[in-house]
């Protein structure tokens, strides 16, 4: 049916005026008259003009095939291949959706759409953005000539309501214990990096890991695509980096918002995520009494980040390698890693402190490490246990709070 749907379309558009603001209730009035029109020419059941109307809606007005998985909160993925492909991820299990756009054509005006909400711009010249729709839900578009086969949009949905700790211990993706140890450290303002691979859930976990923080303190947040759902801080700043445009003018980077952060009183400074040269200047916030600040990055595991991390200062700075190592020790104290298991489940990996240097290497002491002991159910089996104490206890001390 999909020719009846783009000959109502078009009988649509052509009914209304579209040189004047038509408003959702104008259109969805007109959409009603032209399909009470052709009920009479071809029987059409209610059910199919229930759809008829919401899908010619939703091209015109929304995102059009892309709209009801948007508004399905069981889908945690999309993933648009070209105007003929679309797969979708729901309750961790990717499949091919059955939907599809009518032409490239159609594909790349839901594109601009996209881009043009959140203020960001992507054409032949710069073929590769990330956005955001209005729910908060993260973006990336990719274009051709860099996209083969047509433009290429992947959408990470996130909850409506943010995913709470006592969640992630129901789904046995942390420990209460665990969990318990990771409150103290926040409200003693440890600088806490979470580390983990694509999909591992790093963006939700930071965002758990903020709900501890005390609500009289003043928090910066800076992110390079606004995900982050912060509840009960008052004293709230969100900022987000602006792309430059066609001529790479008026770009405000995550090195620009780090810098003018520091002038803005904060108590901790949150980074989205750290994946270039910005590194230097989270590090140089960090040590200069920041201290309580998080930030995530892509990583195997704690000691891959630290070698990341490394690597992404001395692309901004011409520094020693001793004295980026020196900096990052200093900095952060604790780092979370997530994973994927196979099962799909989302876990805490490994919790560990950043010691000092060693032999010229920053050391690791592991406090919790995850055990896999088996499978039930075609569910990995298996805990986070305690391997170590925590070595640096003064800022425990300092905030006057005690953890066994």
């Amino acid at each position: 049916m999909s020719w009846l749907k783009e000959k109502l379309q078009q009988e649509v558009l052509n009914s209304i005026d579209l040189t004047t603001e038509v408003s959702d209730k104008e259109l969805l009035s007109t959409i009603d008259e032209i399909l009470v029109v052709k009920s009479r020419e071809n029987y059409i059941s209610m059910q199919e003009k229930r759809r008829l109307r919401r899908d010619i809606y939703n091209s015109i007005r929304k995102l059009d095939v892309l709209q009801d998985m948007i508004e399905d909160p069981s889908i945690t993925e999309i993933m648009v291949n070209g105007a003929k492909d679309i797969f979708i991820e729901q309750n961790g299990v990717i499949s091919r959706c059955s939907k599809s756009f009518e032409s490239e054509e159609k594909l790349e005006d839901v594109v601009q759409q996209i881009v043009s909400q959140s203020n960001r711009i992507v054409n032949a010249s710069t073929p590769i953005v990330d956005s955001r729709l209005p729910d908060g839900s993260r973006v990336n578009i990719v274009l051709p000539p860099i996209a083969l086969d047509g433009p290429v949009i992947t959408i990470r949905r996130f909850p409506e309501n943010p995913i709470t700790i006592d969640q992630l211990i129901e789904y046995e993706s942390i420990t209460p214990e665990a969990a318990g140890f990771l409150e103290t450290l926040v409200i003693a303002k440890y600088n806490i990096f979470i580390s983990g691979g694509t999909g591992s859930g790093k963006t939700t976990f930071l965002n758990v890991l903020s709900n501890y923080i005390p609500s009289n303190e003043r928090i910066i947040t800076i992110e390079d695509s606004a995900e982050l759902q912060l509840r009960g801080v008052a004293n709230l700043v969100r900022m987000e980096v602006r792309n430059g445009n066609t001529e790479g003018i008026n770009l405000v980077s995550i090195r620009d918002l780090i810098k003018t952060s520091l002038r803005m009183r904060p108590d901790r400074i949150i980074v989205g995520e750290v994946r270039d040269e910005a590194a230097i200047d989270m590090l140089q916030a960090l040590n200069t009494g920041h201290d309580g600040s998080l930030s995530t990055g892509h990583a195997n595991s704690p000691a891959d980040m630290l070698n990341r991390l490394e690597s992404l200062v001395l692309l901004g700075a011409d520094i020693p390698l001793m004295a980026v190592r020196r900096q990052i020790a200093s900095a952060i104290d604790i780092i979370v890693h997530l994973g994927r298991l196979r099962d799909k489940s989302r876990r805490v990996l490994e919790i560990t402190e950043v010691l000092n240097i060693d032999n010229n290497e920053i050391t690791l002491s592991p406090l919790y490490k995850f055990v896999e002991e088996g499978e039930k159910n075609g569910r990995v089996v298996g805990k986070l246990e305690k391997v170590n104490k925590l070595t640096y206890t003064e800022k425990l001390s300092r905030a006057g709070v005690t953890y066994g």
